[in-house]
Order: structure tokens, then C-alpha cells, then sequence
């Protein structure tokens, strides 16, 4: 008799899996995350100068509401210049222009004048940086000049050119012009010496080195130089538009003054430093794109 053997089936361990559990954020609340971080940084920057321009606004509403000051509260203001806020583009005869005339008109002659200082302020500050002799034959004459105040530039512009345009033209271009020469010769003074013994080697001609190598190089001192001179040019021909009368912000100041318009003349105070600030704002994104964001604006 044999025994048979006998099969032991194990009993069956339960199979246990483990189960990951993952923490994941709705979707929804995913994409609304970086809107108040764009909105924080957003007021961050908006808040700060709405609030002092407010406590300004509240502050000179409250020192000139008397009867007897000399310079009306923002409310009258508004209400006296009403008409020349909500019709800028206003055309009549004469020197009877809309603001937005007066300072298109204003542009145009710094647009013009600006430009051929900065054409000639580039290339005298590089003739200047890059030469020994011109520089000590220019520099004292231009630290001299430099120092003549811009209206004083007036009559005589007006005695040669016999016209209010041209002279105040002249007088933008007289103004602007000194800091875009003094900044171009620093800048190519500092370019460094690496680079001009690659420009031996690489055998570069004048014009080549000139636009390859000198330019690049002092391109922020250039615009730091561009900068100043916008804004010096703004200055001078709101000055200079006062003497020699015609279509400009400058005259509109000055007859506004002469009729006792206090308001415009607050008004258009307001457009000037708005208009002058873009011109800077303008001239500073064009330095971060051609520096490469070296210039810091």
C-alpha cells in the first residue's frame, strides 16, 4: 500500500500593490497663479506715483482754494481749460491752434535741430576721442562754448538767419550738441585696448574700424550723451519759442502769460513734462536695443 503524496497548495498571499498618491493642484487654480503676481507687480509699480501725484493734487487743491491765491486749485483748472483738454486738435487762424498743434509744432523743430547735433556731436566726439591734436585743439573751445547759456545763442541765430524757424533750430542744434560730443570722447577713449589690437589684426581700414569696433564699443556713452541732449533740447525750445513767437508751446506759454491765463499756462506745463519724458523714454528704448540692455535706462 503506497501512500499517495499529498499536494500542500500554499495558500495564497493577498497581491498588495501600492498605490502612489499624488498630490496635483487643479488646473484652474494653476492658471490663475501668475495673474496676482502680474497683478502685485503691476501695482507695485502704479500705486506708489498714483498715491504722491493724489496727496499732491489734494494738497494744492487745499493751499490755493482761497479766494486771494495767485495760482488756481487743480478743480478750477480743469474747468477753465476744459475746452483746450477735450479739443486739442483744434484749427483757427493764426497762432489760434489746438495744443496738440502748438507742440507738433515744437517737435518738429527739435526733431530737426536734434538730429544735426547728434550727426555732428557723434562725429566730432569721435574725432576728438580718437585723436590726440583735435583734442587738445577742441576741447578747450567746446568746454567754453559749452558753458554760454542756450537763449544767449538767440540773437545772434536771429541776426543770421533773419527768421524765427531757422534760429531756433540753431539754437536746439547749439544746445543738444555739446554733451553728444563730450560723451562720444569719453567712450572712445575707454574702448579697450583688446579691441584695437584685434582691429590690427583682423587688418580693419578707417571706415570699417569706425563702424565695427568704435561705435559698438562706446555705443553707451553715445546714448548716455543722446539722452541729456533730448532733454536739453526740450528745455531750450520752449525757452527760445517764448522770443520768437509762432506756432509752438513755448509761444502759447508766453500768450498765455500775457493774457493772464493761469490755467493754460498750468496746462500747458503739464503736456511739456508728459512730451519730455516720452522723448526720454523714446530715446532710452532705443539705447537698451542697440546696447544690447548694457545701458541700464
Amino acid at each position: 500500500m503506497t501512500a499517495s503524496p499529498v499536494r500542500m497548495n500554499p495558500q495564497k498571499q493577498p497581491h498588495t500593490q501600492a498605490k502612489v498618491v499624488t498630490l496635483s493642484t487643479p488646473r484652474s487654480s494653476v492658471a490663475r497663479r501668475p495673474f496676482p503676481q502680474w497683478l502685485s507687480a503691476l501695482a507695485g509699480h502704479i500705486l506708489p506715483p498714483l498715491v504722491t501725484l493724489a496727496f499732491l493734487l489734494v494738497l494744492w487743491e487745499v493751499i490755493c482754494s482761497s479766494p486771494t491765491a495767485s495760482v488756481p486749485p487743480p478743480s478750477r483748472v480743469v474747468s477753465e481749460t476744459w475746452e483746450l483738454i477735450v479739443h486739442p486738435f483744434y484749427v483757427g487762424q493764426g497762432v489760434d491752434q489746438g495744443l496738440f498743434w502748438h507742440i507738433l509744432a515744437s517737435l518738429k523743430r527739435v526733431a530737426l535741430g536734434y538730429c544735426l547735433a547728434a550727426i555732428a556731436g557723434i562725429a566730432l566726439g569721435a574725432l576728438v576721442g580718437q585723436s590726440d591734436w583735435a583734442m587738445r585743439g577742441l576741447d578747450p573751445i567746446f568746454q567754453v562754448l559749452r558753458t554760454v547759456p542756450p537763449l544767449a545763442w538767440l540773437p545772434l541765430s536771429l541776426a543770421a538767419f533773419k527768421d524765427g524757424n531757422p534760429s531756433a533750430i540753431f539754437v536746439i542744434f547749439i544746445t543738444a550738441i555739446w554733451p553728444v560730443i563730450i560723451n562720444t570722447a569719453v567712450g572712445i577713449r575707454n574702448i579697450p585696448q583688446d579691441y584695437r589690437n584685434v582691429a590690427r589684426v583682423l587688418r580693419l581700414n578707417q571706415f570699417e574700424y569706425f563702424t565695427k569696433i568704435m561705435i559698438p564699443a562706446a555705443a553707451p556713452y553715445i546714448f548716455t550723451g543722446l539722452r541729456i541732449g533730448i532733454g536739453l533740447s526740450w528745455l531750450a525750445i520752449v525757452a527760445a519759442e517764448m522770443l520768437i513767437g509762432g506756432v509752438g508751446i513755448g509761444f502759447f506759454i508766453w500768450d498765455a502769460w500775457n493774457s493772464s491765463r493761469m490755467s493754460d499756462i498750468i496746462l500747458a506745463l503739464i503736456y511739456v513734462g508728459m512730451v519730455g519724458y516720452l522723448l526720454d523714454r523714446a530715446i532710452a528704448s532705443i539705447a537698451k536695443v542697440v546696447t544690447r540692455n548694457t545701458l541700464s535706462a
